[in-house]
């Protein structure tokens, strides 16, 4: 007997509202920024990205079945948020880094999940280890995006993230969604 589990996680668990899933032609654009509210703190936040990913998998109660699981990134139009009086292009696609920062880790996640998960054992044992990891990366790694280019302020340090996100996505092209 299978199942079909949905589970969405990672900074919301919005599982209505508006999504737009990653794609390398589809870039963000400051209507998809449908929050009125700004839950963030700091007077040089301009916007907030509320990205993350949705997985689901289909797996077997027989140990040995192979089990299959899809993760894709998603962008919640209905929980990210723009200062109308402050924004600008340069803004939006720092915005859109923390968009493109979400798709490097779901690649990455779904890189750990082809060399260690193959049956419904394995995700049974490994599964949680394995997402508990990338996701903690995945946060350290924007939290630190955001402190070093002071939510996109540096330009230089914005530049030097700008690369790092593309060299990233390049390295991990072959874990794309298909």
């Amino acid at each position: 007997m299978k199942w079909i589990f949905l589970t969405c996680f990672l900074v919301s668990n919005v599982v209505f509202g508006q999504k737009i899933y990653w794609s390398e032609n589809v870039k963000l654009n400051w209507d998809n920024f449908k929050s009125k509210v700004n839950n963030q703190r700091g007077a040089n936040v301009v916007a907030y990205t509320n990205c993350g990913w949705i997985y689901s998998y289909v797996k077997s109660s027989n140990p040995k079945a192979s089990v299959k699981i899809e993760i894709s990134t998603v962008f919640n139009e209905d929980k990210s948020w723009k200062d109308v009086k402050r924004i600008n292009d340069y803004v939006l696609l720092h915005e859109q880094k923390h968009f493109d920062v979400a798709e490097l880790y779901s690649r990455k996640l779904r890189k750990e999940i082809a060399e260690n998960i193959k049956t419904s054992s394995d995700f049974d044992r490994k599964f949680k280890t394995i997402y508990n990891k990338i996701l903690k990366e995945y946060q350290d790694f924007q939290r630190q995006y955001d402190g070093e280019t002071k939510n996109g302020i540096l330009e230089d340090k914005q530049s030097e993230y700008n690369r790092i996100i593309a060299e990233g996505l390049e390295n991990y092209k072959s874990y794309k969604s298909s």
